[in-house]
């Protein structure tokens, strides 16, 4: 392959997915369509369709484009103050547009496209999932988390009530909210004296 058919293929892969977000947003992910997102991109649905199977793949991999800053724990010594900070990131970027809106749609179809649940686990949820854990595995090792404390289900406990506002109740995520989660999950990791 060429520079210039690398490029030019590029070019196009990005176009299709700006066409697949913008679309997105004006529509909604349910009347988005491979046909419309072709027109708009200026590309072929057969070009589309070599590239993303489904119109989840294409909206998954065009959410997972948007080079949102990167979601990743700072290790500051104060474990509280460390996932304090990252779940404040977290809640700011899905309480705006594009990423709220568009990732509620996401976890949407997860539900639907078993394809698009391997990708989004894959490449999203789990990175996640790991970066937290092993935050709180150093914060274990520190004496900052009681040893015993089952890590994995301290992850459950620290996105469940984020998931139930954002996809059931729909209720503000605020930073007060983290912080009375945090708090409920710390009153039962921490190390006991």
């Amino acid at each position: 392959m060429t520079t210039s058919h690398h490029d030019r293929a590029a070019t196009r892969t990005k176009a299709i997915m700006q066409a697949t977000l913008a679309l997105a947003q004006e529509t909604g992910y349910a009347k988005l369509s491979i046909e419309a997102v072709a027109a708009r991109a200026g590309a072929g649905k057969h070009t589309i369709y070599r590239r993303w199977p489904s119109k989840g793949l294409l909206f998954l991999d065009s959410l997972l484009s948007l080079n949102e800053p990167v979601l990743d724990y700072p290790d500051t010594g104060d474990v509280l103050a460390d996932l304090r900070r990252q779940i404040y990131a977290a809640v700011d970027l899905l309480a705006n547009p594009p990423w709220g809106p568009l990732y509620q749609a996401l976890v949407a179809e997860v539900q639907h496209d078993p394809a698009v649940a391997a990708g989004f686990n894959e490449r999203f949820i789990r990175p996640q999932t790991d970066k937290t854990i092993t935050r709180l595995k150093t914060a274990q090792e520190q004496g900052q988390v009681s040893p015993d404390f089952d890590l994995d289900l301290a992850m459950a406990i620290l996105s469940g009530p984020l998931y139930f506002r954002l996809l059931i109740t729909q209720e503000p995520m605020t930073h007060d909210y983290v912080d009375r989660v945090l708090q409920a999950l710390f009153a039962g990791m921490s190390p006991r004296h």
